[in-house]
């Protein structure tokens, strides 16, 4: 999952999205008090420009809480004051003297903006989340006073109207064409009661976002399972001490404890032989945010799903969904749809099929059960062993943290000339001492590319899930910039002097983040918004870098023993290979599930849903399995209600994973294989470099010759090719 801290309104994102992702801030009543809030934006650590080696860096040792509320205030102030400085020009609007300045404007809120992303995902504290709550719908007032100021809008409309815009460069154009367009997303059209009915709904949105975020991030601090040792059966030894260092940290020595994380629940779920411990952690994950408390978010869902239809209506649309998609490489709901529909009975059906295996070997062993969810990982696993003589937890032997880091780096070098350095602990500010910092350089000319930081283990305050962010991107309109990107997981930190191993998804999902920071690291734009993306083209980057995980060299360098230093053995690697396409079942269809019901809650009337009933419902109508739930269910499903970045977008992971399928078997049937040397420039210089400067699908094109094909997509999931009509 990407994630920025970015204010470009010009990109298309919504203000109600920058609400959430910068958490609000207010905006001075008159001139005395902005001189004010300038004056005492001086001395602010937050708001200072970034000092140091390698073009500056940011002052993570100098976070203080206590002045983010005044760094917000005198951030947005600056902000405005640049806004306000465009519309005053009397002279007729031009691409330097409007778009140039937009693309400009912000840079302290951005610097601010880089910290807040720090405190709301990687240390999260009740005080910081008080902050939050209030400056939410204060930043979308903020956000309105852009999107909707009519001086500005006409400026930019002049611009992609005038007579100027044909002299333009390709990327000066899609600037202008971005800019244009994310206003009149965004309300800028809007006259009277509307226009002011859409910034109270954003302000209202803000709020809601805000607080389905903490409530899960409540339930994933609050309720973790502790057990004794005679509740360890089947746990793997790396696993129970990672499960042991976790209840030291919370204050419980002796015991051992399941957090509420995916990455612990996980091998829990797959290893334990106490059913009943199975379905407790199995329910207390899947039940975040859906507890009938206080954290409930059921009701949140409701009032979010009715606002933004009520936004999208005050622009024409028919529904949300329609609205979201219309700049996206999908274009419409139905053509979502049909990629979906598409897979989802084959997806099914492979379902059937795995449930039958496991039931089989349920009776053969006499459990006397009926496969339950909680049941599915646990008996997949030996599913996997007796078909393919395959145990996970042998697999997870030769998946050290630290060595897969290396294994990215190698593959870094190979296809992007990128080499990375250790940087001298202290040099650069981290947040946190698990924070390590690597530079990056060309390694043919040993130019300095960036910085990349990684914050690899779970700890309370830090929200789950894996994800990857840039706290400075690659510009040359303003003089060129250096990147500093970031990766953030949530791997459990064994005991002191052991490696950390970790399962094979997990090891995928390391090197998918990896690819977003590489797309970051690769970037050759001039201008701010062309770092943005389509949210259905942007996912497509870092799930084509998994597939150099099982090539040649990483498997050979860098796939040991953690204690031997042995390499993988080939029959190892040969199971994990005639294994890929195992419990696809269950991994397609957990997905799309939460795909399907995210674009159904934003393509019907929302008027008087009950989130929970409609959830169950739609999963009834689509005939999703009884032995498995949606990977998201909608009361923890934050790509979609704590924010608008993936809102009726989940669709985008197998949009993406389509061109990912289609440009693996480009590389596969290449004479240089995964490393071809020509393949790997086309890759760098179509797929990576260019951002969002050139429209995806043409940038795809350029790469393949044609359009992807969603047979490769079957034929790499193990799937029958759905008959052409």
């Amino acid at each position: 999952m990407k994630q920025t801290f970015k204010t470009r309104l010009i990109s298309g994102v919504s203000a109600a999205a920058i609400a959430l992702m910068a958490g609000g801030l207010s905006i001075t009543a008159n001139a005395q008090e902005e001189m004010t809030t300038m004056a005492q934006a001086d001395n602010n650590p937050l708001l200072a420009e970034w000092t140091g080696p390698y073009e500056g860096v940011p002052a993570f040792d100098q976070m203080d809480l206590n002045a983010l509320k005044p760094a917000l205030e005198a951030g947005m102030a600056m902000q405005l004051a640049e806004i306000d400085a465009i519309t005053a020009n009397t002279e007729p609007a031009t691409f330097e003297n409007t778009i140039v300045p937009l693309e400009r404007a912000g840079a302290e809120l951005d610097r601010v903006f880089t910290y807040y992303g720090i405190w709301s995902s990687n240390m999260s504290s009740p005080e910081f989340r008080a902050i939050q709550q209030e400056m939410a719908p204060k930043l979308s007032e903020f956000s309105t006073k852009i999107s909707q100021n009519e001086a500005l809008f006409q400026r930019i409309k002049a611009v992609k109207e005038g007579e100027g815009y044909d002299e333009l460069r390709d990327d000066q154009k899609r600037v202008v064409d971005l800019t244009y367009d994310g206003f009149v997303r965004n309300g800028a059209e809007l006259d009277g009661e509307a226009k002011a009915r859409y910034a109270e709904i954003n302000k209202e949105l803000s709020v809601l976002h805000t607080d389905f975020s903490n409530n899960v991030l409540h339930d994933e601090e609050f309720y973790v399972t502790y057990l004794t040792e005679d509740q360890l059966g089947g746990l793997p030894e790396s696993f129970v001490k990672s499960m042991a260092a976790a209840a030291e940290e919370r204050d419980r020595p002796g015991e051992y404890a399941v957090t509420n994380t995916r990455s612990s629940m996980d091998p829990f779920l797959t290893f334990s032989t106490e059913r009943d411990l199975r379905e407790m952690v199995w329910r207390t994950y899947y039940n975040r945010g859906d507890n009938g408390d206080e954290y409930d978010n059921n009701e949140i869902i409701a009032k979010i799903l009715q606002l933004r239809d009520e936004r999208v209506g005050l622009l024409g649309y028919d529904n949300y969904a329609q609205w979201r998609l219309e700049d996206r490489m999908a274009k419409t709901p139905e053509q979502a749809y049909d990629l979906m529909l598409a897979v989802w009975p084959a997806a099914i059906a492979r379902v059937e099929e795995e449930v039958a295996d496991m039931q089989a070997i349920a009776d053969e062993e006499g459990a006397d059960i009926t496969i339950e969810p909680w049941d599915y990982r646990f008996y997949a696993e030996k599913v996997r062993k007796a078909k393919y003589d395959l145990d996970s937890d042998e697999v997870k032997q030769y998946l050290q943290l630290d060595k897969l880091r290396e294994a990215m780096f190698y593959v870094a070098g190979e296809l992007f000339d990128f080499g990375f350095t250790p940087v001298e602990e202290g040099s650069v500010p981290v947040f946190h001492p698990d924070v390590k910092v690597w530079e990056v350089t060309n390694k043919t000319t040993g130019e300095n590319v960036g910085l990349w930081y990684l914050d690899p283990f779970a700890r309370q305050g830090k929200r789950s899930g894996a994800w990857a962010t840039s706290y400075r991107s690659y510009t040359t309109f303003d003089g060129e910039t250096n990147v500093l990107s970031s990766n953030n997981s949530n791997f459990i930190e064994g005991a002191e002097g052991e490696p950390v191993l970790i399962s094979w998804d997990d090891a995928e999902t390391f090197f998918h983040e990896f690819g977003h920071a590489l797309h970051y690291l690769s970037s050759n734009v001039a201008y701010p918004t062309l770092n943005g993306g389509v949210r259905d083209y942007t996912e497509f980057q870092s799930q084509l870098l998994e597939r150099w995980l099982l090539t040649e060299p990483v498997i050979e360098n860098y796939l040991v023993h953690h204690e031997t230093g042995e390499p993988i053995p080939d029959e190892l690697v040969a199971k994990i290979k005639n294994a890929a396409t195992f419990n696809q079942g269950f991994a397609t269809t957990e997905y799309l599930a939460s795909a399907l019901v995210d674009m159904k809650f934003h393509t019907v009337d929302p008027t008087g849903i009950d989130p929970d009933a409609f959830e169950r419902e739609t999963l009834e109508e689509l005939g999703m399995p009884d032995e498995l739930p949606m990977r998201h269910r909608s009361p923890h499903f934050g790509h979609v209600f704590s924010g608008e970045g993936y809102s009726a977008g989940y669709y985008g992971y197998m949009w993406a994973e389509v061109l990912t399928a289609d440009a693996s078997e480009a590389f596969a049937e290449a004479p240089g294989g995964y490393y071809d040397a020509e393949m790997a420039q086309k890759l760098v210089d179509y797929l990576f470099a260019p951002r969002n400067s050139i429209d995806p699908a043409e940038a795809y094109r350029l790469f393949r010759g044609r359009d992807a094909k969603v047979d490769a997509l079957m034929r790499d999931r193990g799937f029958p090719i759905p008959e052409q009509e």
